[in-house]
């Protein structure tokens, strides 16, 4: 828990950190399929996002290589309930792996940035759904995602903030999350899961 005592200065944080314990990053082996995943994900709850991840697994009995997805017919993968752009930013990620490689040793050696460049390249592949890659498959350790729903409703509520001008609300955004470096991502962590788990109008007057 290296992270607690540094985001524990800022008093919304300690109280989501006590309120919701230790929370941890993992690493994961296959980042072609946890940016297939992610891309899957977008603009759906979190029980359809999983039910289809489900399906997609079911597909292959298991865990599909890069050129095994490639191979999967385009109907095949729309009958899982993927959307026609979907279908095919999956199979341009697959192709990626195919053909330049996204191996965690080869990413791991660069910056976050450097990923970001590297990953969006990929018709489809955006700078959000690179953010959650770091995050959730590669475990670094200081990401904001700065243009995720959730997270900017998280702080603009439990930090009071009120801009009707966008730039200055992102300005006001980044100057909070900036005293959280270098843990944004734990930071992130807990304002998701607060998040998912509002307190009551009663908590929120202590």
């Amino acid at each position: 828990m290296k992270y607690a005592a540094h985001l524990s200065k800022d008093k919304h944080l300690k109280r989501l950190m006590k309120e919701h314990g230790v929370l941890s990053l993992k690493k994961k082996k296959n980042l072609y399929l946890s940016l297939c995943f992610s891309i899957m994900s977008q603009q759906l709850n979190t029980r359809v996002a999983s039910i289809i991840k489900q399906r997609f697994l079911d597909l292959y009995e298991g865990e599909p290589t890069a050129q095994q997805i490639v191979n999967t017919s385009y109907e095949t993968l729309r009958s899982i309930g993927l959307s026609n752009a979907k279908v095919n930013y999956v199979q341009n990620v697959a192709r990626f792996e195919l053909e330049h490689g996204m191996a965690y040793s080869k990413l791991n050696k660069m910056e976050n940035e450097e990923i970001i460049l590297y990953l969006t390249q990929i018709k489809g592949v955006g700078r959000w759904t690179v953010e959650m890659l770091l995050m959730f498959a590669m475990g670094r350790e200081d990401l904001f995602a700065l243009d995720d729903l959730g997270l900017r409703q998280a702080v603009i509520a439990l930090y009071g903030l009120k801009h009707n001008d966008k730039k200055k609300m992102n300005n006001a955004i980044l100057e909070i999350s900036g005293k959280w470096m270098p843990y944004r991502t734990y930071a992130c962590l807990y304002l998701w899961r607060w998040k998912d788990n509002p307190p009551t109008l009663k908590d929120k007057k202590k």
